[in-house]
């Protein structure tokens, strides 16, 4: 069985990133507003900022006290010409507004790929798409469900696996979960720990584990703890480092794009 190590991919993409950030004039610089202090969100921000200054990147934490203080930094950010990037980190607290401000980062510096006409796709759909790749999974030949349809995950990912013409079917809310059993490829980002039993899993089957939330302060992710016992799937996302270290490679990526698109 193997292990989808996002890790292990990320670390020969951050080298190569590195070189390339080393040979330009001045850094590029990338913008991350939130407005909360979740403990899944503290996570993914403290790896960004560390990610960048690994490969060179200024990287610039902004913690706004609500959605029309967001509304202003986004303004603000979108006119400075030292800004190359900007992430709204998800989720908000008037999640109602979600849609609107991200829709209002300027698409060349939308590195997220949250925004309706942003320039980039999904960062985090680009990066389990990477993933499956890397490790040599076939999807043209495979049978694919996404569980969840959220606009970090679910919802892009979907889009980007049909324009690939890619067999591909999106659960949510209120479908029947226990059809997963046909399914040869399981991609889940709901954010609810251990909603993938291991009977919705057939052997040979190849799982990606795009959730996280935190119960009592640990970050758990959508699959049941037993389904990592099995030694009869085809591949598996450990419980850490599976899609969220590609995740902020591609997101650096992008603002490496934004940057030399802006020269």
């Amino acid at each position: 069985m193997k292990t989808l190590n996002g890790k292990e991919l990320s670390g020969f993409i951050k080298e190569r990133q590195a070189t390339v950030v080393r040979g330009m004039r001045k850094k590029p610089c990338l913008l991350i507003i939130r407005d909360n202090d979740n403990p899944v969100i503290d996570k993914y921000v403290s790896l960004k900022i560390r990610y960048g200054e690994d490969i060179g990147i200024n990287t610039i934490e902004y913690k706004a006290t609500n959605a029309t203080d967001i509304k202003a930094k986004i303004e603000e950010a979108n006119n400075d010409p030292n800004i190359n990037g900007i992430i709204l980190q998800l989720p908000i607290t008037d999640k109602e507004q979600t849609d609107t401000l991200t829709s209002q980062i300027l698409p060349s510096k939308d590195v997220d790929g949250l925004g309706e006409n942003a320039k980039y796709d999904s960062a985090t759909a680009t990066a389990i798409n990477w993933l499956l790749a890397g490790y040599d999974i076939p999807l043209k030949t495979s049978k694919i469900a996404i569980v969840g349809r959220g606009k970090l995950v679910g919802a892009p990912l979907f889009k980007m696996f049909q324009n690939s013409n890619y067999d591909v079917s999106l659960f949510h809310r209120g479908s029947n979960l226990t059809d997963l059993i046909n399914y040869d490829i399981i991609v889940s980002a709901t954010g609810v720990p251990g909603l993938i039993k291991n009977n919705m899993v057939k052997p040979g089957a190849t799982l990606v584990d795009a959730g996280t939330a935190s119960e009592k302060g640990i970050i758990k992710g959508d699959l049941d703890p037993e389904i990592y016992e099995r030694k009869d799937l085809t591949a598996i996302t450990p419980k850490i480092g599976g899609v969220g270290p590609l995740t902020i490679s591609c997101l650096f990526e992008h603002v490496i794009e934004a940057y030399q698109s802006a020269k």
